[in-house]
């Protein structure tokens, strides 16, 4: 069965733990959007791996991992990311990963012209990662991004990139920022890419080789739904299309490749960064920051956090088609003695069901709450869905019914062991 892992709220909801367990059983781990902005945390056996690039399947062997066509690809920032694995004693071989010839490439220019965009924002900025991301698909809609491919190409490469040093020096002098000198550009891209060099290739042909001799194919969603261009909380969102559909656009394989989609949320709500937010709760937010919990695998920054929302859940599933509910960090409110659920948001007088597309609405959108009885008790030693405490049980029947997709991973803990099958 061909699989789409897609994160369901603002990102962060365990989708490289979900991967990881999958892959087991997977041949191929697809990631088909996003850039190094997204940041999978997964411990095994004992370890810790941050992946930024990297599918979440590059920590088994035997697999073949595929960075899509729809990816924005930081040389620089992949290189550094491969040695920092490797050195964690994980091989990276050019059979084991394989890289899109087709995917953007993200140049340090594109950082900067990120903290530009976001100064002229002031305080309507979108609170991004700065990593470049969403100059490098700008450039990729006006049709003047560089893609992989042109860097076989180095004189016309060369006279690319000057090209566009020379336009983002006139932007970023405005705001004092870092002024760049197109030579240095040149040999620090191109420094990285021939370490890459042995890893890219026309991905599609053999996807779809794998496709067709019935290969298990895992996609790997990166960032969230409501991070999604098109379905997010615009304009806070990400630059690139983060629900199911961009599974396929990304990586070249046709939706009557998969056979079910898994989406992936916290037991809670979490966000990073600026955008509505409705049910945020500050005690719950110090709650779970005390535990060392919810700060960003890319940034380091702390996480807002907030009751469960159906009503974005509920959205979130539909504009995916999920099939199957993968619920994490469970664990995380086992102290709590009564617990919150958002069904529905009061705006203005009238209850919604689906969140709104009218930026300004969001402000006025009032959380309407469910109270359910926690659990006070420790879910971190369950090896089975049945040895959970029947509150949580009950949580996530009610969590399930409320969205509208059956529960399939329940997770209670970090470590790939700590995810149980419904």
């Amino acid at each position: 069965m061909n699989t789409i892992i897609i994160g369901l709220q603002w990102g962060d909801e365990g989708k490289g733990k979900i991967v990881d367990y999958l892959t087991e059983s997977s041949d191929v781990i697809i990631r088909g959007q996003g850039g190094n902005n997204a940041g999978h945390t997964v411990i095994a056996k004992g370890t810790k791996y941050v992946l930024h690039l990297l599918p979440s399947g590059i920590l088994w062997d035997n697999k073949i991992n595929v960075i899509g066509n729809g990816v924005v690809i930081d040389p620089v920032g992949l290189v550094q990311e491969i040695q920092k694995i490797e050195a964690q004693g994980i091989s990276i071989t050019p059979d084991k990963l394989i890289i899109s010839d087709r995917a953007h490439v993200v140049l340090p220019v594109h950082k900067e012209l990120d903290a530009a965009r976001e100064a002229a924002l002031g305080d309507q900025k979108i609170g991004t990662t700065r990593r470049g991301i969403g100059p490098a698909y700008a450039d990729k809609i006006n049709r003047c991004g560089l893609r992989i491919s042109d860097l076989l190409d180095r004189e016309f490469t060369e006279q690319q990139i000057t090209r566009r040093v020379t336009e983002a020096n006139e932007v970023l002098a405005r705001y004092n920022l870092t002024i760049f000198k197109a030579d240095e550009v040149i040999a620090e891209v191109y420094s990285a890419f021939e370490r890459l060099r042995p890893h890219i290739a026309n991905t599609i042909p053999e996807l779809h080789s794998a496709w067709k001799a019935g290969k298990t194919l895992l996609f790997e969603g990166a960032q969230g739904t409501l991070l999604d261009i098109d379905f997010g909380t615009y304009p806070f969102v990400t630059s690139s299309n983060t629900t199911a559909g961009g599974s396929c656009t990304g990586s070249g394989l046709p939706p009557t490749a998969i056979q079910s989609v898994i989406g992936v949320c916290k037991a809670y709500t979490t966000r990073v960064g600026s955008g509505p937010f409705p049910t945020c709760d500050e005690g719950l937010s110090e709650y779970l920051h005390g535990l060392g919990r919810e700060f960003g695998a890319t940034t380091g920054r702390p996480r807002g956090c907030g009751w469960l929302d159906t009503v974005l859940l509920r959205f979130a599933c539909m504009v995916n088609g999920v099939t199957g509910l993968a619920v994490t960090n469970v664990d995380g409110l086992d102290e709590y003695e009564t617990l919150q659920i958002c069904t529905g948001y009061d705006i203005d007088g009238t209850v919604h069901q689906l969140p709104p597309a009218d930026r300004k609405a969001w402000d006025r959108a009032k959380p309407v709450y469910e109270s359910l009885p926690g659990w006070k008790s420790d879910t971190t030693d369950c090896t089975k869905y049945e040895q959970l405490p029947a509150q949580a049980k009950a949580y996530l029947s009610r969590l399930s019914e409320l969205c509208g997709a059956p529960i399939a991973f329940v997770g209670v803990g970090p470590d790939r062991a700590q995810t149980l099958v419904v």
